[in-house]
């Protein structure tokens, strides 16, 4: 026959400060524990162990955190996995920064070196403004095919 703790239970889990369910009672000392009638009683069963506190249950992060590692190397990104459009994603604002930017610097660097002039500066300055350069590399081929820039 199953004994009737309910109520030690509850004393338990107000002393424990947590829920009913986080508290273990022994199932060996049912009989004993059925006994306590006040909370003296029952700080008695926890002190023998009788009674204990169950630890918190939390998610695993396991998965997620392999999913995290998985799509930081870059995977995980097929056509399926995508929701918004191409330019949601990667916004052509992102990308004109990123290119015109590291344009802008090697022009910087370049004149600063003495490698070009002012106004070859100036006039590439514009062009990449334009648009006309879309990496370093394509604005250094076309400094090479004008003969502004020799190969060191």
């Amino acid at each position: 026959m199953k004994m009737d703790v309910k109520f030690q239970r509850r004393l338990a889990a107000d002393i424990f400060k947590c829920g009913e369910d986080r508290v273990w009672i022994d199932p060996n000392a049912l009989d004993e524990i059925k006994e306590a009638v006040t909370r003296e009683d029952v700080r008695f069963l926890i002190k023998r162990g009788l009674i204990k506190k169950l630890p918190k249950k939390g998610t695993s992060r396991v998965r997620a955190n392999y999913l995290k590692v998985q799509k930081e190397k870059g995977r995980r990104k097929g056509h399926g996995s995508r929701k918004g459009k191409k330019y949601a994603r990667y916004p052509r604002k992102l990308r004109w920064m990123k290119i015109i930017r590291t344009v802008r610097v090697t022009l910087r660097d370049l004149r600063d070196s003495g490698k070009i002039d002012k106004s070859t500066y100036r006039r590439f300055y514009k062009l990449a403004k334009g648009g006309t350069f879309k990496s370093r590399r394509h604005l250094l081929t076309h400094l090479e095919m004008e003969g502004y820039l020799k190969e060191e």
